[in-house]
């Protein structure tokens, strides 16, 4: 490096500064300047590829029933998905490793009401598995050359997880979530281009079956400008979630009388819930589906499994509040028939898992604000039934000891 005489902060380097004088004397046209700038830029590419990056010399040894006790530690019920997951896992290893080329990957679409733990799934996923894995939103997607961002957000996230590693990069996973809220627009009820639905939809199409897409390798927009590397998808595995609000109830919508009446049909017949018919009703387009090969519903949580989802998980949302309250010294302590109210209340709202938190929040809030004051006093807080609906959690003050008074006798 070279030292500005003008300023001591300022340094060239030796071959931007021959590279100066090589264009003021006019020894550079411009094709060579073009050569040499080819030439960087391979250079560039080759250093990011052989950059280390923390997921080297790892082994993937998992197999499916060890990804689904994984999954089980965080995740209460949704045992078909779990299945569904840890198999499409266990094969994408397998097709990583595979020099045939006859292993051809199975994208997945999870369908299910919201608070179901579809979104829970992808992020412990994340935590469980040693290759690159990013979760990105649908929404914020558009069409190429309109404000937000490119689909190919999903890949430089990518890329950046894998710490700029290129081959690495492009064996990993990536959960789309959010997938149902770029359903096309019904064009009776919209008049304008649909640029964050169905031309995001249409973009995803080559991205999602496996492409060659340019992407920039500074991680920012994509411009004409910008310095771009070849990113092959053909090994990326996509996991797309969606809530498809209606689908699950509304699916049916043949409705025939007389002999051929068919309301005796089992639910399970009746309403196969995320079948490639109701997914195309619902807006998404025929192409994606048919990208996307293995449908799977998960269920909306019963309260049963809603009282284990409050308390079993290692990360379960009263054990946090139990710790929170144990730096006060308090110890928190939650009766079966409360638990059971939240999850009657969390249902009643329809919000699923999501909403057990905001319901407890709402409890625990006046409790929070006091305790901190008078903690020395406080030995217990129950949340009861009653204080459920009250608001107001049991408070138990420590017993206070009794001093003896000694009289003195002359």
């Amino acid at each position: 490096m070279v030292k500005s005489p003008v300023n001591d902060e300022i340094y060239i380097c030796d071959k931007c500064a021959q590279l100066a004088v090589s264009v003021i004397n006019g020894e550079i046209n411009k094709r060579a300047a073009s050569d040499l700038r080819q030439h960087w830029k391979n250079a560039y590419n080759m250093e990011i590829i052989k950059r280390k990056s923390r997921f080297d010399n790892v082994v993937f040894d998992l197999i499916p029933s060890q990804i689904h006790r994984e999954l089980n530690r965080f995740i209460i019920g949704q045992d078909y998905a779990k299945k569904v997951l840890s198999v499409a896992i266990y094969n994408h290893n397998k097709r990583l490793h595979d020099e045939s080329g006859l292993i051809k990957k199975s994208n997945i679409l999870l369908a299910g009401p919201s608070g179901c733990g579809k979104t829970l799934l992808a992020k412990t996923l994340a935590n469980i598995l040693n290759v690159p894995f990013v979760i990105t939103d649908a929404t914020s997607m558009t069409e190429a050359g309109y404000v937000g961002e490119d689909v190919e957000i999903c890949l430089q996230r990518l890329l950046q997880m894998a710490d700029g590693n290129i081959e690495l990069a492009q064996k990993g996973i990536v959960y789309i979530d959010e997938i149902d809220k770029i359903a096309r627009f019904d064009k009776i009820k919209s008049h304008t281009k649909d640029v964050s639905g169905e031309g995001v939809q249409t973009a995803l199409l080559k991205l999602i079956e496996g492409t060659e897409i340019s992407v920039p390798i500074n991680f920012e927009r994509k411009n004409p400008q910008s310095e771009t590397i070849l990113f092959d998808t053909t090994n990326v595995l996509f996991i797309c979630g969606g809530a498809f609000e209606g689908l699950f109830d509304n699916f049916s919508t043949r409705k025939t009388i007389g002999f051929n009446n068919t309301d005796a049909e089992t639910p399970e017949e009746k309403a196969p819930g995320s079948s490639s018919e109701a997914l195309v009703k619902f807006g998404l387009i025929p192409e994606l589906v048919g990208r996307l090969p293995v449908l799977c519903s998960l269920e909306e949580l019963s309260e049963n499994e809603l009282v284990r989802a409050l308390t079993e998980p290692d990360d379960a949302i009263t054990k946090e509040y139990q710790m929170l309250f144990k730096q006060d010294g308090v110890n928190l302590i939650y009766e079966e028939e409360a638990l059971y109210e939240i999850a009657r209340l969390a249902i009643e709202k329809k919000t699923g898992a999501r909403g057990l938190r905001s319901i407890l929040e709402d409890i625990m809030l006046e409790v929070m604000y006091t305790i901190p004051d008078n903690k020395d006093n406080i030995s217990k807080c129950a949340i009861t039934k009653e204080s459920i609906k009250t608001k107001e959690p049991v408070i138990i003050k420590k017993r206070q000891r009794r001093k003896a008074v000694a009289s003195v006798t002359n």
